[in-house]
């Protein structure tokens, strides 16, 4: 064979980053075609096995996620014709994807659909939040069990276990493969936009540095959210989550110190902001706010916008973020929203005006409402009460590095003197 005849080598990374992109699609055909989501998933499958062994000898194909889609069709087709389900079942099947031998067109017919009509599934009411969530990254993702259960710390198992469930759930309760009607869709697109905002707050506290689990729900969440906003152009709310996920996003390097704790916002060096990422979620928000259908998702990245625009905590229009919270509070009215609505306003008016205020929420429950009252008592230079709610704010808080810097917090205004001359911040 001559050199100019020799496929060029394909590095197995390749082969994956395919794989994450082509799976979901793949998936939601299969099941489109044959109705069922083990052997979409188990065809699909054993097609990317196929793909690693030829493709690093052979080359890329013209059309990967074709190849993907057709060999998978052709594996599944020939499992049922193994599992003797008959001639019948096997002259539907080629009725219903004719040409057997044929690659899919990329974007032929109902492929997009298809993806989106996997979310909706995935996303339906009768599964608990704990079951879409790990179903949407299990079938659109393309995440491995194994790798869902480790985002979410869960024993391998449980998370098979509890995947199984859902599908069977899914069979049993006989939910439909199909987009919502139109008077089904404003509630059931909340539930797809929170299942995401879920799968990337799962991965939000791992610190920065490395390859972590939580990279891998972050991109995810985006990667999906993309996927909803080409599939649902017209949904504002979608746009406004892709925005808050990338201003967000965009923050991440500054967020973590160099030891894993913590950095508040007002301490975060703002050079290390990725500014694609803030551009990006500008533009979004401005286009959002040009449609005027204002809703959680967009305000939120609104604000975060806002903070995008400042070179500091003292530079902030906290006047304009005020605003964009009293408009969210306004859509959604939660003791969350009002909380930092009044963290806002202390930034305004001061922190005696707002910490009666703050009192009255009744979240005790809720570590950033102590932490939140113990940075209002510390401004009212209160420190031993300030110590104290930062002390119950790291008994309450979710991750190693919140707890660190909470009780770093709690030292720090406990025994101010000691922690001027020990502290290193």
């Amino acid at each position: 064979m001559r050199d100019a005849d020799v496929a060029p080598e394909l590095d197995v990374a390749e082969v994956g980053r395919i794989f994450r992109e082509e799976y979901g699609r793949s998936v939601a055909t299969l099941i489109r075609v044959f109705g069922d989501i083990d052997v979409a998933e188990d065809a699909v499958q054993d097609a990317f096995v196929e793909a690693l062994r030829r493709w690093p000898r052979d080359g890329l194909p013209p059309n990967p996620g074709g190849w993907i889609t057709t060999t998978a069709r052709n594996r599944a087709i020939d499992g049922r014709r193994r599992a003797s389900r008959g001639l019948q079942l096997l002259s539907e099947v080629a009725v219903l994807m004719p040409g057997n031998e044929d690659p899919l067109p990329e974007e032929a017919g109902p492929v997009r659909d298809d993806r989106l009509r996997l979310i909706f599934t995935c996303c339906h009411p009768a599964l608990s939040t704990e079951a879409q969530v790990a179903l949407t990254l299990r079938l659109l993702g393309g995440l491995t069990t194994d790798e869902v259960a480790r985002a979410f710390l869960v024993a391998v198992p449980t998370m098979a276990q509890r995947l199984v469930r859902a599908k069977r759930k899914i069979k049993a309760a006989q939910i439909p493969f199909r987009v919502p009607q139109d008077q089904e869709l404003p509630d059931r697109v909340r539930a797809v936009l929170t299942v995401i905002y879920l799968i990337y707050n799962a991965g939000a506290e791992s610190p920065a540095g490395g390859h972590r689990p939580g990279d891998d729900l972050r991109g995810e969440a985006i990667r999906l959210v993309r996927l909803l906003v080409s599939l649902m152009p017209d949904e504002p709310e979608a746009a406004g989550l892709l925005a808050l996920l990338l201003l967000t996003e965009s923050r991440r390097a500054a967020r973590f110190a160099a030891d894993g704790s913590l950095v508040l916002l007002r301490d975060q060096d703002r050079g290390r902001w990725d500014r694609v990422m803030i551009n990006e979620g500008q533009t979004i928000v401005r286009a959002c706010l040009r449609r005027n259908q204002p809703g959680p998702y967009q305000l939120q990245a609104a604000i975060n916008a806002v903070h995008a625009d400042a070179d500091s905590v003292e530079a902030t229009d906290w006047s304009q973020v005020v605003a964009l919270y009293d408009q969210l509070l306004a859509v959604a009215p939660t003791p969350v929203v009002a909380l930092n609505r009044a963290i806002a306003v202390s930034e305004v008016d001061g922190p005696d005006a707002v910490l009666a205020l703050v009192d009255g929420l009744g979240l005790d429950g809720y570590y950033a409402y102590h932490a939140s009252r113990a940075d209002l008592l510390r401004r009212l230079n209160r420190p031993d009460e300030a110590a104290d709610a930062y002390e119950i704010a790291a008994l309450l808080a979710p991750t190693v590095a919140e707890r660190v810097f909470l009780a770093r917090q709690a030292r720090r205004y406990r025994h101010p003197l000691k922690s001027r001359d020990t502290s290193t911040e």
